[in-house]
């Protein structure tokens, strides 16, 4: 029986996607679980995998077309089947066609460590181990149980987390291995950083086919993704790309920059780190310390909490704090929505998870949207000061620079601080130099005391 792919609703806000690639050709044969097109939204892109084994018995929907929502994309077919063909474009019926992102159409797996899943139906494990799985981002099916009749404890997930949750691994590697019972702790990374990539893996099962490829290939080939060469606009890159050429033709952008003294939080995270030295679920840094102090910045300054749309402010009652996530392919800014109702270390545990969620391209439209003010870090780099660029509708965005200790002089004595460098680009149109100084001002105040953000 044929089944029908339409354009996945990634997210509430979702209404239209673009197919941006299709990975098979019509005609070809597909598994279950291969990737089958590329939808780009305005904010991200995401891989689609097949719902099915069959062929892809016919695409209707090209590259860069826009489409809605539930529109009809392509069809698989069983072998030797030849069903009737299908209009392109048009709405299916519910009945018809499969989300071929939804957990009905496919058992989408993305492991945080490839392990060959349990044989022998369900596993079964405790609430408290579905909880730390959740939180460590591991995969639960390719955990080991040791309680009664094979139940999944907690320490299980935490000793499948320590062996292998920390290898850096892409999605579809990790699926790839999974499938073929791969060890990932048994293999060299070539990816960014020394990441797992899919070649990794399919070089491990079939070590001959990449010998013979080689051998064939001429003397001074470069194998690398990055290296010299053409390569298109597309995909993440196009979507950073537009956004940004937008941002700066569409506004009026100024950027102030000044040094914040984080001695003090320096020092409160390094007693909070060991205090808890012990639970390894914990972890705090900086960048969590700017977003608490950022937001409370934000509520005494609401004009900077804005978004311009059109010839209408908004100025908003909640600060939903974006924060910039490095990825090998480019950058992207999930959105931590009510982040000046929560304390530190829940904003420490969300935006881990978000971050997480970024890495693995598990991210939605709607982690995506909504966002009031931007934070975008550069503390692990070099680079003291730069100028950021806004996201499209919002008012501020402030760059975090490295942490260096410096001597300064304090009471007319020279001490040596722990100084940060901030830059803060702003819409002229929606405010003035002034004000957003003043926004500045609270902001190295509150990382100078920290105590003020008890207040």
């Amino acid at each position: 029986m044929s089944i029908e792919l339409a354009m996945p609703k990634l997210g509430l806000t979702m209404k239209t996607g673009k197919v941006s690639k299709w990975f098979v050709a019509e005609g070809a044969m597909v598994k279950q679980g291969d990737d089958l097109f590329e939808v780009e939204t305005d904010k991200i892109t995401n891989k689609v995998e097949s719902p099915a084994d069959g062929v892809l018995f016919q695409i209707l929907v090209q590259p860069k077309q826009e489409v809605a929502v539930g529109a009809v994309l392509g069809v698989i077919a069983e072998p030797g089947e030849n069903p009737a063909r299908v209009e392109g474009g048009a709405a299916s019926s519910p009945e018809g066609a499969v989300d071929a992102a939804s957990p009905a159409a496919a058992q989408k797996s993305t492991p945080a460590a490839a392990q060959p899943p349990r044989s022998g139906g369900r596993a079964f494990s405790s609430p408290a181990a579905r909880r730390l799985a959740c939180e460590l981002d591991v995969d639960i099916a390719c955990v080991v149980g040791s309680g009664p009749e094979g139940r999944i404890l907690e320490r299980d997930v935490r000793a499948r987390f320590d062996a292998v949750g920390k290898i850096k691994i892409t999605p579809l590697a990790a699926v790839v291995a999974a499938r073929a019972g791969l060890d990932i702790a048994t293999l060299t990374g070539t990816g960014e950083g020394g990441k797992i990539v899919r070649e990794d893996v399919e070089r491990a099962l079939h070590p001959e086919k990449f010998a013979a490829q080689e051998a064939k290939a001429p003397a001074g080939a470069v194998p690398r993704a990055d290296g010299p060469g053409t390569v298109p606009m597309e995909g993440m890159r196009k979507i950073i790309a537009d956004n940004m050429q937008a941002s700066l033709q569409n506004s009026a952008q100024l950027t102030l920059v000044s040094e914040a003294d984080v001695t003090a939080c320096v020092g409160i995270i390094a007693d909070l780190r060991a205090r808890h030295k012990k639970d390894k679920d914990f972890r705090l840094s900086m960048n969590d310390v700017l977003i608490l102090a950022v937001s409370r910045a934000l509520k005494k300054h609401p004009r900077m909490n804005a978004t311009l749309d059109g010839d209408t402010i908004t100025r908003h009652a909640e600060v939903h704090m974006g924060v910039a996530v490095a990825l090998p392919e480019g950058l992207v800014v999930p959105v931590l929505h009510n982040a000046d109702g929560m304390g530190l270390l829940r904003i420490a545990s969300e935006a881990r998870l978000l971050a997480g969620r970024a890495r693995k391209g598990g991210l939605t439209p709607d982690d995506m949207s909504g966002g009031t003010f931007t934070i975008t870090n550069m503390a692990h780099s070099v680079v003291d000061f730069f100028t950021p660029i806004l996201k499209p509708g919002e008012t501020g965005i402030l760059g975090l620079g490295r942490v260096t200790e410096k001597a300064v002089v304090r009471n007319g004595a020279i001490v040596v601080r722990s100084m940060m460098g901030l830059s803060l680009t702003f819409d002229h149109r929606v405010e003035d130099g002034a004000p957003a100084a003043e926004f500045l001002k609270t902001l190295t105040e509150f990382l100078a005391e920290p105590a003020l953000l008890l207040f």
